[in-house]
Order: structure tokens, then C-alpha cells, then sequence
């Protein structure tokens, strides 16, 4: 989301900064963390592995019409013949046998995971409380349109389409946004005057011309 546009009354305007991160880079407003190092593409093999294999699950479960059991099913079946063949292997051509871990997967990584979800999910849930309490308008009526859209859309596209669609924007947008980032700002402020100016002529002309109650005044005890 655009950070605010602060115009003054000559029609100048600052510029805009995306995703409200002021004067922040783009990777500290994701987080600063390995998950803004994998969007930001700081370490392209990981990367694009992941990329690579959610674009695998993708085909796999779009395209071939794979269920998720039966995948699962043949994946292990596939690592324990491939781990079966290798040990066997090693043994009879004196290779170096497979080493296997005792943890796979790090406590800490599933800590940070963890911790950075909740953090983002309380934060964008304590914002969308607040705008649903009616404290910025625009946001309010911004927000319920654009559910309007996604859940037309959401008519359309099946879900796993549009959570491939979502990993996809977030692992390539980011990255495209720091290549290009002056030019995707100054885009952002001309969009985001052009939606001011357009807001406040349904203001003059609609919402300033809905008759209101006139108002009570209180009685002085």
C-alpha cells in the first residue's frame, strides 16, 4: 500500500514511497530478515528453488490432477528406494554411505517462521480493525472493494491457481520493485493524485448532496 501523499495548497506533492516505508529501503519495510532476503532474491539459488519447486507442486497438482495423499505416497516411496540403493551401494563399492541427520530441520527456523507470521498477521489484522472501526473512509470503501473484486475472481480462478498466482507476485514483484524503484514510484504518486482528485469530486458531488438530519442541541441542565 502507497504510503500518503502530502499535497500542498499550491498542488505540489511529495513522493511517494510504497509498501509506507518512508524513507526505509524496500528491505527493511519486508522485514529485514531471510524472508526479505528471499523476496529481494539476496540468495538467487534458494530462491529460485523455491520458486522452481512451488511451480512444480503447481503443475503437478493443477496439471496432473495429482492428490495430495498419492503424491506424498510416492515421494517417500521415491526417497526410500533412493536412500535404499545409495547405503546398499556404498557398501558393496566402498562408497561414503548417506549421512543422515539427526534433525532435520532446525527448532530455530520454525521459531522465526512462526514469529514473523504472527507479527505480520497481528499487523495487518490490528489495521484492518481499525479501518473497519471507520476511522479512514477511503480505506473503509477501498477495502470493501476490493473483497468485492477477489471474491469475483474468486468465481473464476481456483484456489490453488490463486495461491500459486500470489507466491508467484510475491517472490518476483519485490524484486522487480527495488530494480525499478523510481520509476514504480513515480507511477504510484501520479495513480494516487488522479484517485484523490477523483475521490474528491464524488465527495462534491455525491456525499456532499446526501441531506442530513439536523442536529440537537443538548439542553443545559
Amino acid at each position: 500500500m502507497a504510503s500518503r501523499l502530502r499535497a500542498s495548497d499550491n498542488g505540489t506533492a511529495t513522493k511517494v514511497k510504497l509498501f509506507g516505508r518512508g524513507q526505509r529501503s524496500i528491505h527493511d519495510a519486508l522485514g529485514g530478515g531471510k524472508a526479505a532476503d528471499l523476496l529481494l532474491w539476496r540468495k538467487k539459488r534458494v530462491a529460485g528453488a523455491v520458486l522452481a519447486g512451488v511451480a512444480v507442486v503447481w503443475y503437478l497438482f493443477e496439471v496432473v490432477e495429482y492428490n495430495f495423499i498419492t503424491l506424498l505416497c510416492h515421494v517417500l516411496i521415491t526417497s526410500m528406494l533412493a536412500l535404499f540403493i545409495w547405503s546398499t551401494a556404498a557398501n558393496f563399492f566402498q562408497w561414503t554411505p548417506p549421512n543422515i541427520p539427526k534433525t532435520a530441520l532446525k527448532e530455530s527456523t520454525f521459531t522465526e517462521v512462526a514469529s514473523t507470521f504472527h507479527s505480520k498477521f497481528n499487523q495487518i489484522l490490528s489495521e484492518l480493525l481499525r479501518v473497519a472501526c471507520g476511522n479512514e473512509p477511503k480505506l473503509f470503501f477501498l477495502g470493501l472493494i476490493s473483497l468485492w473484486i477477489l471474491g469475483v475472481i474468486g468465481n473464476y480462478i481456483s484456489t490453488l491457481n490463486l495461491l500459486f498466482f500470489s507466491i508467484l507476485c510475491a517472490e518476483t514483484l519485490p524484486f522487480l520493485y527495488e530494480q525499478y524503484e523510481e520509476e514504480a514510484d513515480n507511477l504510484a504518486g501520479k495513480l494516487y493524485k488522479q484517485m484523490r482528485s477523483t475521490y474528491r469530486k464524488v465527495e462534491a458531488d455525491v456525499l456532499a448532496k446526501i441531506p442530513r438530519g439536523p442536529l440537537k442541541e443538548k439542553k443545559e441542565t
